[in-house]
């Protein structure tokens, strides 16, 4: 298995994310999704992991992970391969469902944490599937602006940065001022 290039450090913020294999869908109706919510929170455990944000595509997932623990990949192998199984069960399919293993990325500055957040709340609107973050149900934007008390994302740590939830909301709806966060990964 090739060397994994982020390492994972306790204390610190990561964007986890993968796509279906061959850019397939991983996602075909409203119950995978909820499946895929399900098994994040059996497998990634809070005492390790807790979840800031979410986003799940058709066709791939981002998480935005504070990392209590160790042992993250530990965790996210099987977590992955339940849902694996579970899908390849339901749609009589075989085979890798992913894209490889998942691809992990350090937020280590605060702008990046921040643009994180937007970019991953944003993603359904720029896929052209719904007009407003917030109606697209399988992301945790709901929970962010105040419209879903969901226990699954902690958005805490970024709405600390803002002086109330409509402010957040007025940040990621100003999609034309966005950056884009490639600028803000470090090599």
């Amino acid at each position: 298995m090739p060397y994994r290039r982020t390492q994972f450090f306790e204390g610190g913020y990561y964007h986890l994310y993968n796509r279906g294999n061959n850019h397939q869908d991983i996602f075909f109706e409203r119950e995978n999704y909820l499946y895929f919510l399900r098994q994040l929170r059996k497998y990634l455990k809070a005492d390790v992991v807790e979840v800031v944000a979410y986003c799940l595509m058709p066709n791939h997932y981002h998480l935005m992970i504070f990392l209590k623990g160790e042992g993250l990949a530990k965790l996210m192998q099987p977590f992955l391969l339940s849902y694996t199984k579970a899908i390849n069960e339901r749609y009589n399919r075989v085979g890798s469902l992913f894209q490889g293993r998942f691809k992990a990325i350090r937020v280590d500055k605060e702008e990046y944490l921040l643009q994180l957040s937007r970019y991953i709340h944003l993603n359904p609107v720029a896929a052209g599937l719904v007009k407003r973050s917030e109606n697209w149900e399988f992301s945790s934007y709901r929970d962010f602006i105040g419209s879903r008390n969901g226990t699954l994302a902690k958005p805490d740590i970024v709405l600390s940065y803002f002086q109330s939830r409509d402010e957040y909301r007025k940040f990621v709806e100003s999609s034309v001022d966005q950056k884009p966060i490639e600028h803000l990964l470090v090599d």
